[in-house]
């Protein structure tokens, strides 16, 4: 959901913020609208080779879980900076061969957008710098066990995850998917 224009912040959280809005109802009447507003996220799919990259992380208040590496996009940062400061905060590693794969727009009331990246043929040129709240392993997968992991009950972002799933429906897609991950479509 976009927040309009009209639209007035009535809190700013840390992360969050509230916005409220006057809406127009069929019958001619007026209601106050409210919605939240949270930086945009960036996840990533590291490839080295034929294999794939994924986080299994820890952070406060949750349990160890594999994800996507990646992280909020900070004020002014376009999102394609954001992922190359993420994945080498994370793991350390670079990339010049990125591209953005899909764009994922959350429903209901609130706006957050999610980009979703790969960044092929990844290099290791520092050790992972994490924030005080990470604890983060980098593990390796064929693109079937990547395919298994993320399909998992503890993956964690169920956006990217169901439609990663809804790809396993259709074998060309899932090929074309696996094509642009790994550019040789090699396991």
């Amino acid at each position: 959901m976009k927040i309009p224009s009209v639209a007035k912040r009535v809190f700013k959280g840390t992360i969050f913020n509230v916005y409220q809005w006057e809406q127009e109802l069929y019958d001619g009447s007026f209601a106050t609208f409210e919605a939240l507003k949270r930086p945009s996220t960036i996840q990533i799919i590291p490839t080295v080779g034929n294999k794939i990259l994924l986080s299994y992380e820890e952070q406060p208040g949750k349990p160890l879980r594999h994800s996507f590496l990646g992280g909020r996009q900070e004020e002014g940062e376009e999102p394609l900076a954001t992922a190359k400061r993420e994945l080498h905060e994370e793991a350390g590693m670079v990339s010049d061969d990125w591209e953005l794969i899909k764009t994922f727009e959350f429903d209901g009331k609130l706006d957050w957008t999610t980009y979703l990246f790969v960044a092929r043929n990844c290099v290791k040129d520092a050790q992972p710098h994490l924030d005080p709240g990470e604890k983060i392993e980098v593990q390796s997968y064929s693109f079937d066990a990547f395919l298994d992991v993320v399909s998992s009950e503890t993956f964690w972002g169920k956006r990217l995850s169901d439609w990663l799933f809804r790809l396993k429906e259709d074998p060309q897609k899932l090929a074309d998917f696996k094509k642009t991950l790994l550019a040789s479509g090699t396991t």
